[in-house]
């Protein structure tokens, strides 16, 4: 012990049982298949989640989108613009509110989300079956739980 320690101070948890270091370890694990099912289209892992949020939610306001999609908004503009470059989105201005920038999905962005269905589907499947139907539902529900978390 050095002398700026505290013997009555309490320890930090050990990393395997730190839950930002467990949820990093846990995202590492899940996004490997992704990357790599990803690394054929050019789309990065950001790109992909907007196209899936515009694919579920259909014309949706960019600050919609970068919540759903769980991106900062500057990172969402850069995103959006290079996705409108390559024709994967629209981005047009709301008729009511000039202010808001409403994107939505063409239908080579949807191309993108049909080419890689069988696969992504595949990629879930696996980590569904490797957890158990109920724990991987129970963790769903305690991650979606820990969104409330302040």
């Amino acid at each position: 012990m050095t002398d700026t320690e505290d013997p009555k101070a309490p320890a930090l948890p050990a990393t395997d049982r730190s839950l930002p270091i467990a949820l990093i370890r846990a995202r590492e694990k899940v996004m490997a298949p992704i990357r790599d099912m990803l690394s054929e289209t050019g789309i990065t892992e950001q790109q992909w989640r907007v196209l899936r949020v515009l694919a579920e939610g259909g014309t949706l306001d960019a600050t919609e989108v970068a919540e759903r999609a769980s991106l900062l908004q500057p990172s969402l503009t850069r995103i959006a613009r290079s996705l409108s470059d390559r024709g994967y989105v629209t981005r047009t201005r709301d008729h009511a509110d000039r202010r808001r920038q409403m994107l939505a999905i063409t239908a080579a962005g949807q191309q993108v989300i049909d080419d890689n269905l069988a696969q992504a589907l595949q990629i879930a499947e696996r980590v569904r079956r490797s957890l158990g139907h109920e724990n991987y539902e129970q963790l769903l529900d305690l991650l979606g739980a820990l969104q409330d978390f302040k």
